[in-house]
């Protein structure tokens, strides 16, 4: 291998982490190749945590978990469980529909969320992920669920994904200022895995309420599973990219297209010539008219 040929590991790190590796084996770096054995590791021994002080006022529950809700002898109280706490998923999918029917404006929309437990999701994000941009803009643009650096930061699309993403609005004269993005799935998956169907599905009331309320001119879907959930998309992207479509948000038609996704060009580079062939139709539909139906 010559010089030129070896990976910068700045490279390595960086894909590592548009992977969703963001915690390492071990406190310490181990060179596997060197042949050498790896250095033991000493951890300290877990130290076990106090018993807790017994309630005064109620006996203690000393019963195994598979006999939690055994009968008891005597009456006892137990709390109930959280009304946003919902059993079951045709429960959650439902909480969802009327929660976001009930908001009126953006920020009921985010503060419908912010309360919802109907998605697992919320429980290991560390945020909710709403929004960025400028929710008047004619333009919208929705993506698949946030990824690390978007959970950290709470803005969608502010990774390496979203750095392609502003040269490539940059391209066309546009910017955060000028457009409005979200994702189907306002929480970030484990690891950065793919949502679940059941998870992409208690989600959607959200977003479909979020594209009709902030009510743009264009919506642009990134990638296939924004437009499979969105535009009911069952074709390959490469397909289904670049075609003008209608999107029904509930109170009226707008013009909707999909395209490839950041993500997938950061792996695919030959491909962002298709995403420019969009960009550019998206530049003349601004530049054309408001592109309402």
């Amino acid at each position: 291998m010559s010089p030129d040929d070896r990976i910068d590991p700045r490279d390595l790190l960086a894909w590592y982490v548009e992977a969703g590796v963001d915690v390492a084996l071990e406190e310490h770096p181990v060179d596997r190749l060197s042949g050498r054995p790896a250095p033991p590791v000493v951890r300290p021994a877990p130290v076990a945590p106090a018993p807790p002080a017994p309630d005064e006022d109620e006996p203690p529950f000393d019963d195994p978990p598979a006999r939690a809700f055994a009968p008891l002898s005597a009456p006892r109280t137990l709390i109930a469980p959280a009304a946003s706490v919902l059993a079951s998923p045709s429960e959650a999918e439902e909480a969802a529909r009327t929660a976001a029917a009930a908001a009126a404006n953006l920020d009921e929309l985010r503060a419908a969320l912010a309360a919802f437990d109907g998605c697992g999701l919320k429980k290991t994000a560390t945020q909710l992920v709403f929004a960025d941009g400028n929710p008047k803009a004619r333009v919208m643009l929705v993506g698949e669920a946030p990824g690390r650096d978007e959970d950290i930061q709470g803005l969608p699309f502010v990774g390496r994904s979203g750095q392609l993403l502003d040269r490539m609005l940059a391209g066309i004269g546009l910017d955060r200022t000028s457009v409005y993005i979200a994702n189907v799935v306002p929480w970030r998956p484990p690891g950065n895995r793919t949502p679940t169907p059941q998870e992409t599905a208690t989600c959607r009331p959200f977003i479909a309420r979020q594209i009709e309320l902030a009510d743009p001119d264009f919506l642009v879907c990134l990638g296939a599973p924004s437009a499979a959930e969105l535009m009911g998309n069952r074709q390959g992207i490469l397909k289904f990219r670049g075609q003008w479509r209608d999107f029904d948000t509930g109170s009226r038609r707008i013009t909707a297209m999909a395209t490839l996704h950041p993500a997938y060009l950061l792996r695919q580079p030959l491909q962002k010539r298709l995403a420019w062939r969009d960009l550019l139709l998206l530049k003349d539909a601004l530049a054309e008219g408001p592109g309402k139906t």
